[in-house]
C-alpha cells in the first residue's frame, strides 16, 4: 500500500511539472521563432567571410539547441505535437543501428534481438528515435570503459496481477521495446527520481537532466507504461511497453529526403498577433517571391481580403489569436476565396491546438519555431497540394 501511495504521488508530481512545462512553451517558442528568423536573414545577407558571420552563426546553433530543448520539455510533459504511423518496431529500430552505433561509440557494443511475428504499434516514429537514442546515450554514459548494450522486441500482455503492482500499467496486449546495459547501475534513491526534468546524475555540462524525461514524457503521451530494473554495479534494464494497434499493419512509407525550398509568386495573406513573428515571416515569403498581405489581426485580415483585387492563394495563420482563432478565420476567409490553401502554425503545446482542429488529418500545420528553410518548404508543398 505504501508503495503505491508512493507511485501515485510520484506520478502527480510528474503531472504538475508537465503542465508547468507546457505552459511556458508558447512564449519561449515565440521569442526563438524571432531569433532563429532574423538569425537566418541575416546569413543570407552577409559574406561568409564577414568577421559577423561567425558570430551570427554561433547565434543559430544556440537558438537550435534551444528549441531541441522545448522539444524535450514538450515531450515529457505529453504536449509534443506528433504524427502517428502505423509500423512495425522492428523494421523502425532496424534503420537505427547505424545511428545509434555512432552514438555510442567503438568500444561498446550493441546487440540487437528483434522478436517474431511483432504486433503493430501506431506511433510517430521520430519517438522511437527519442526513446531509443536517450536511452541508449544514458546506457553509454553508465558504462566505463569497454561494456555491452542489448536492444530486444518483443510482443507482452500484461494482466490484473502485474499492473497491480505497476500502477502506471493497464492490462493488455503490448509490444516490448529492452535496453540493457552492463554499466554501473542506480540505488532505489536514483530510480525513484531518474525520470523527472533536470534531475542528472553527471557533472555539471555533461547533460540536461532531460533524457529520461523525454523518454516517459513520450511513453506516457502513447499511453504506455516503462519499467526500470537496477542495482548498483549490476547494470540497468529499462523496458518500455507501448500498446498494440489492432489492425492490419501497413509498411511505413521511407521518409522523403528534403528538397530544397522553390520560389513562388503567389499571394499569401498572413495573420499573426505577435508582431515580431509577423515581420519575420513576412519578410522571409516576400525573400522567396510571394507577394504578402500581411495583418497582426483576424478582423483586419478579413477586411483587406475583402477589399483585395486578384486571387489569394494561401491563408496562413496562427491558431490562437484574439477575435477568433485560425480555424475560424480559415472558414470566414474561404467565403471570399473558395480555393484558397490554408496554412497553421502555432507556438502553442498540442493539447491546446488540438481542441481548435487543426492536428486533424489532412490540416496543413507547422510548429514554431521554424527555420527559414523549413517554412519555405512547408509553404510551397501546401501550394502545390491538389484540391
Amino acid at each position: 500500500r505504501d508503495k503505491l501511495q508512493a507511485q501515485l504521488a510520484q506520478a502527480q508530481k510528474m503531472e504538475s511539472v508537465g503542465r508547468l512545462a507546457g505552459g511556458v512553451a508558447h512564449d519561449f517558442n515565440n521569442m526563438l521563432g524571432v531569433i532563429m528568423g532574423y538569425t537566418d536573414l541575416a546569413l543570407q545577407e552577409i559574406n561568409p567571410t564577414h568577421p559577423l558571420y561567425a558570430h551570427l552563426s554561433e547565434i543559430k546553433k544556440a537558438s537550435e539547441r534551444s528549441a531541441d530543448l522545448t522539444r524535450q520539455l514538450l515531450a515529457f510533459a505529453r504536449r509534443q505535437t506528433v504524427a502517428p504511423k502505423v509500423l512495425d518496431l522492428n523494421d523502425t529500430v532496424d534503420g537505427m543501428q547505424k545511428m545509434l552505433r555512432r552514438l555510442i561509440g567503438e568500444n561498446i557494443n550493441l546487440a540487437w534481438r528483434p522478436g517474431a511475428d511483432l504486433w503493430p504499434l501506431n506511433i510517430d516514429p521520430s519517438q522511437i528515435d527519442q526513446l531509443l537514442a536517450n536511452l541508449c546515450v544514458n546506457a553509454r554514459d553508465a558504462i566505463d570503459g569497454v561494456g555491452n548494450i542489448t536492444v530486444t522486441t518483443a510482443n507482452a500482455e500484461l494482466d490484473e496481477e502485474y499492473c497491480a503492482v505497476h500502477t502506471l500499467a493497464k492490462p493488455g496486449q503490448y509490444v516490448r521495446l529492452q535496453v540493457k546495459d552492463d554499466g554501473s547501475g542506480m540505488d532505489a534513491q536514483t530510480i525513484e527520481n531518474i525520470f523527472e526534468p533536470f534531475f542528472t546524475t553527471k557533472e555539471i555540462g555533461q547533460g540536461t537532466g532531460l533524457g529520461l524525461a523525454t523518454v516517459y514524457g513520450v511513453v506516457m503521451q502513447n499511453n504506455g507504461s516503462i519499467e526500470v530494473e537496477s542495482q548498483p554495479g549490476a547494470g540497468t534494464t529499462f523496458s518500455i511497453y507501448l500498446p498494440r494497434y489492432i489492425t492490419k499493419a501497413t509498411s511505413s512509407m521511407p521518409a522523403e529526403e528534403t528538397q530544397p525550398a522553390q520560389r513562388g509568386q503567389e499571394t499569401v495573406l498572413l495573420v499573426e498577433d505577435e508582431p515580431a513573428i509577423l515581420n519575420v515571416v513576412r519578410r522571409v515569403l516576400e525573400q522567396q517571391g510571394y507577394k504578402v498581405i500581411s495583418s497582426d489581426t483576424p478582423g483586419e485580415a478579413i477586411q483587406l481580403a475583402n477589399e483585395h483585387h486578384g486571387e489569394i492563394h494561401l491563408l496562413m495563420s496562427d491558431v490562437i489569436m484574439p477575435e477568433m482563432n485560425g480555424r475560424d478565420l480559415a472558414r470566414r476567409v474561404q467565403t471570399l476565396y473558395p480555393g484558397i490553401k490554408c496554412l497553421f502554425m502555432s507556438g502553442y503545446t498540442a493539447d491546446v491546438i488540438a481542441h481548435h482542429g487543426v492536428l486533424e488529418e489532412g490540416v496543413n500545420f507547422i510548429q514554431k519555431p521554424f527555420m527559414i528553410q523549413e517554412l519555405a518548404i512547408k509553404v510551397r508543398e501546401v501550394l502545390d497540394k491538389r484540391g
